[in-house]
């Protein structure tokens, strides 16, 4: 992979901190290792990809907790059904309950029927999840990247919002996190962790994030991070970070992790 640094003023919504780090891929790359770098695709033709604090489960190490199985308990009537994206019937229907999904759970106009139609046609949506209640109704669907049966994205999930008290959202993620461990992947990437909101992605056994050196499974230092978040100074200069999850000085970290060029 070629790597570009590209400063900008902090704007979450666009994807943008400074310096915000993009990665290229080469010709023929194989995108796994570009996951496994730390990086999530920021193109939906899977041109470039930017460097995040991301969560992931290692599905080797997922074995469902209690809270898993109550989560699955709740809603085992629903039908989940993995489709290639060209056998997945993007029906009118359907593409006006995203939209509406979309408007309220993102807020009016940010995704619109034109990006929703580039998403269901483009090579970032490989295969879609599609879950269906007992009455033939839709309960939601989950648009994923899979790559060679061992890496899997949940880009995006949409689903009924009516059904609140089933928690249809966190069932979704539960479901694709154990299917893909039952058919033997060895990831499952989640999306990003910038907020305290964000830490439901971590319910599961076997549940890393990227730090920015490594991956790592101490849910304890990212919600260190997360904390801190708000402090106008580098993670890297913080010696109560360092010296709580034990990384050493910054010399060390750098003789460890440090790209030569």
């Amino acid at each position: 992979m070629k790597l570009l640094f590209s400063e900008g003023p902090p704007d979450y919504a666009n994807y943008i901190f400074p310096y915000v780090i993009w990665a290229f891929p080469e010709k023929d790359e194989d995108v796994s290792r570009i996951f496994e770098a730390g990086f999530l695709p920021s193109s939906r033709l899977m041109q470039r990809f930017y460097m995040a604090r991301q969560i992931r489960v290692a599905l080797a190490s997922f074995k469902p907790s209690s809270e898993n199985r109550r989560v699955l308990r709740k809603c085992a009537e629903i039908k989940l059904e993995l489709l290639p994206r060209d056998r997945f019937d993007y029906t009118e229907k359907r593409r006006s309950a995203f939209k509406d999904y979309a408007d309220a759970k993102f807020g009016p106009g940010v995704m619109g029927y034109e990006r929703l139609d580039e998403l269901f046609r483009s090579p970032i949506v490989t295969h879609v999840l599609q879950y269906t209640f007992p009455s033939g109704e839709d309960a939601g669907s989950v648009a994923l990247f899979l790559h060679e049966s061992r890496l899997a994205f949940y880009y995006y999930a949409f689903y009924d919002l009516n059904h609140c008290e089933k928690n249809l959202g966190m069932y979704l993620m539960t479901s694709a996190v154990k299917l893909f461990s039952e058919h033997n992947y060895q990831h499952i990437y989640l999306g990003t962790c910038y907020s305290e909101k964000a830490l439901y992605k971590t319910q599961f056994p076997g549940t890393e994030f990227f730090n920015g050196v490594s991956w790592s499974r101490d849910l304890d230092q990212l919600k260190f991070v997360l904390r801190r978040d708000t402090v106008k100074k580098h993670l890297l200069e913080d010696p109560d970070y360092i010296d709580r999850f034990h990384l050493g000085n910054s010399a060390e970290l750098a003789e460890k992790f440090g790209i030569r060029r």
